[in-house]
């Protein structure tokens, strides 16, 4: 086998593949053509389901017309032009801009930098120290490995980069501990899911998001909000954060269901505040940074085409409308012995944290058996993850508690 997996235990893995062959709506298919829910949206990000007609053909005219070119200088292209446009009124940043990537650990790299240079824009240079919470997943690039919140993600690779912190990602106490501690007038930014996924799904405590825009401000701490995967109706609005309507945030990070996984993109969606130096004769230099697939035409008309499925199917406030049904579903195997918690309730995502004494392979015996169900659920550290698509009913969330159950009882 000379295809090395991510995230993969390749000695495992060279002597067993699950070859995903066809993609149908919520389902997936093998290559023996066997059926399964697909429950986690592959990786957080199918949102509109699978092999979607108007997405590929928009896509295909696109590359007949102009397949790819960069976007670096003064070069542009009309969907990425559109798709910024429409992002920025959709978001809740004020005077939105919009810089593309080509997907969610990128974007992170984006903030961050952005986050330092914006202060020395300010003449405050000594401003850099980043500061992130544990459970928290940011990608594996540089910064996000850094500011990375999950233990075996972040060790073993020797040093990371320098003045970044992590603190308990339930704790308002603890974040002021640490901006106090470093000092305020050293710390650049906060970087925060508004439910923690790939750690878990971690739902914040109540007023926790408020509280923390509340301490930026005070501070004069910027606020980046990582929605890689709770935008695009995860939570059941356009970029998650919504859900605390007063919360404004001063750069939200974004990839996955833009274009749901159709091509690989993301971007970040910047303050004016931010942004205004470098769009104003003689203010900042260029900020030095970009992809090169960022504005990859084909990729903008597929985000172009989604975003019109989303509009047109009324999709994004269903991860808020089935955020009850899954809770309900999944907590009906709260009792089971194997379960510790089931974490569920706000947006379209849920996680089960096995009981403390389960061995470190409980996680992927329980995605095996629920597998063998015909459901695809996904291992995380201690339990089981899973955010279907938004395309979803009951029949398919009472499958999936049907395929946890079985993987329950083998667990």
């Amino acid at each position: 086998m000379s295809f090395w997996h991510p995230f993969a235990d390749m000695a495992a893995v060279s002597q067993s593949e699950l070859l995903i062959e066809r993609g149908e709506g919520v389902w997936v298919f093998d290559s023996d053509d066997n059926r399964y829910f697909d429950a986690t949206a592959s990786l957080w990000y199918a949102n509109i389901g699978h092999a979607r007609e108007e997405v590929a053909d928009a896509v295909a005219a696109q590359l007949r017309k102009l397949e790819a070119y960069h976007t670096f200088g003064d070069f542009t292209n009309r969907p990425a032009n559109e798709v910024c446009e429409r992002l920025a009124r959709l978001a809740p940043v004020d005077d939105a801009k919009v810089f593309l990537t080509s997907g969610g650990g990128d974007s992170i790299e984006v903030a961050a930098k952005l986050a330092r240079r914006h202060f020395v824009n300010l003449g405050q240079p000594e401003r850099v120290h980043l500061i992130s919470r544990t459970h928290g997943y940011h990608g594996t690039h540089g910064f996000g490995t850094s500011l990375g919140g999950i233990e075996p993600n972040v060790t073993n690779w020797g040093p990371l980069i320098p003045q970044t912190s992590v603190v308990p990602y339930d704790s308002l106490e603890a974040l002021e501990a640490k901006i106090l501690e470093v000092g305020p007038d050293k710390v650049a930014a906060f970087f925060c899911e508004p439910v923690i996924g790939a750690g878990g799904v971690r739902l914040p405590p109540e007023g926790y998001i408020q509280g923390v825009a509340d301490l930026c401000a005070e501070h004069g701490i910027l606020l980046v909000i990582d929605s890689v995967i709770c935008a695009f109706g995860r939570l059941g609005t356009w970029f998650g954060v919504e859900r605390w309507e007063d919360v404004r945030p001063d750069m939200i990070t974004f990839a996955k269901g833009v274009t749901s996984g159709y091509i690989p993109l993301g971007g970040v969606v910047v303050s004016g505040k931010i942004a205004e130096p470098y769009y104003t004769p003689g203010g900042a230099p260029m900020f030095r940074h970009g992809a090169t697939y960022a504005g990859h035409p084909a990729a903008c008309a597929a985000a172009l085409a989604v975003l019109d499925i989303y509009e047109a199917e009324d999709l994004i406030p269903r991860g808020r409308e089935l955020e009850g049904p899954l809770a309900d579903g999944v907590n009906s195997l709260a009792d089971h012995p194997a379960v510790a918690e089931v974490r569920a309730g706000l947006g379209f995502l849920a996680a089960i944290g096995l009981h403390p004494e389960a061995d470190a392979a409980a996680p992927a015996r329980l995605v095996a058996g629920a597998r063998e169900q015909g459901v695809l659920a996904r291992a995380v550290i201690g339990g089981v993850a899973m955010s279907p698509p938004l395309t979803s009913e009951q029949e398919h969330i009472d499958l999936l508690v049907e395929g946890l159950r079985a993987g329950l009882d083998r667990v």
